[in-house]
């Protein structure tokens, strides 16, 4: 039996440093010059043959996080894939990048945040013909992970999508405190006055004490969005100050730049393949990817940008010194 001629590192490393075409065949054409160089078949049975599996990523995580300080953040992204009519992963879901609903893989990513860095630590992929799960279940099943590994985090962010009773009974039933986003629609009780929409209460900046229908006690902050619309952010952290509010939704904002890096960065929309398994390894290796340029432009003190950029730059100043296309007359 032949070993295989590439492993996951192989992989990663191609994605880190390829600036547009992630396939097979180009992963064939940008390998060293050897006489046993692997072919683009060999990268196909890599994402055939691995299995998938999220601990993956948690064994190379768990080395760059503090288990007992820093925020999780808890969000999806719609992995953009308008003109896959077969992929086994694609689903119809909203993205807030086109504001309405398109066809893509939904990735549901938990993350470590200490402000200053970024470092996804759980995933989960949106398979509900397959596993039968909603996003709401895989909610529950990655805080009672986070759990197990040991975090005990100062907040536990998230957006209204997950602000269920039963997710918010979950965080505050591990012990920890939350901080979501609560639809206008959502009922409260202020002081015995009987149910109301949140909407419907002049709510002090500092943040109102309310009764939660279902739930309990609960503070909530409302702010006014730049297109003037009212947002309203619920925390069980009663003693919370507005001050520290801000500086907990500052930190979550970490997980849209996440989106960004992956997408931009390490390519996670761009793999060519259809089938579930080979799909889900993708994944899996581009956010193990991400996670070693974010951890060296932590040590370095550089973007993700540049850090990308430095690796085509050595191409192109080899090019300058060595032009390869040159007018040729041909009249």
């Amino acid at each position: 039996m032949n070993l295989p001629k590439v492993n996951e590192e192989d992989y990663i490393n191609f994605v880190i440093a390829t600036p547009r075409q992630l396939t097979a065949t180009e992963a064939e054409r940008v390998q060293p010059d050897s006489q046993d160089a692997p072919a683009h078949d060999a990268f196909t049975r890599l994402l055939t043959r691995l299995e998938p599996d999220a601990e993956t990523l948690w064994a190379d995580s768990q080395t760059q996080i503090d288990l007992s300080n820093g925020l999780l953040v808890l969000d999806d992204s719609t992995l953009d894939k308008p003109y896959s009519r077969r992929n086994d992963l694609v689903y119809r879901h909203y993205s807030g990048k086109h504001g309405m609903v398109v066809s893509g893989i939904n990735l549901i990513t938990l993350l470590w945040t200490d402000g200053d860095r970024a470092v996804p630590c759980d995933y989960r992929i949106f398979d509900k013909d397959t596993d039968r799960k909603t996003k709401n279940d895989h909610f529950s099943e990655m805080i009672m992970k986070a759990h197990e590994r040991g975090f005990s985090p100062s907040m536990v962010c998230f957006d209204s999508w997950y602000s269920s009773l039963d997710n918010l009974k979950l965080v505050r039933g591990l012990g920890w405190h939350f901080l979501t986003r609560l639809k206008g629609n959502r009922q409260v009780n202020p002081q015995g006055k009987g149910l109301k929409a949140v909407s419907e209460l002049d709510l002090d900046e500092a943040g109102t004490l309310l009764w939660l229908k279902g739930f309990g006690e609960i503070k909530v902050f409302r702010l006014i969005d730049t297109n003037g619309n009212a947002e309203h952010w619920a925390t069980n952290k009663i003693e919370m100050t507005d001050l520290e509010r801000v500086k907990c939704a500052s930190f979550s904002w970490q997980i849209e730049q996440f989106h960004r890096g992956i997408k931009q960065f390490c390519l996670i929309e761009r793999a060519q393949c259809r089938r579930r398994r080979p799909w889900q390894n993708h994944i899996n290796l581009c956010l193990r990817a991400f996670l070693r340029i974010e951890s060296h432009c932590y040590r370095t003190g550089i973007s993700w940008f540049e850090a990308k950029t430095s690796i085509i730059r050595a191409a192109v100043r080899a090019y300058l010194a060595n032009p390869l296309y040159s007018l040729i007359p041909t009249a």
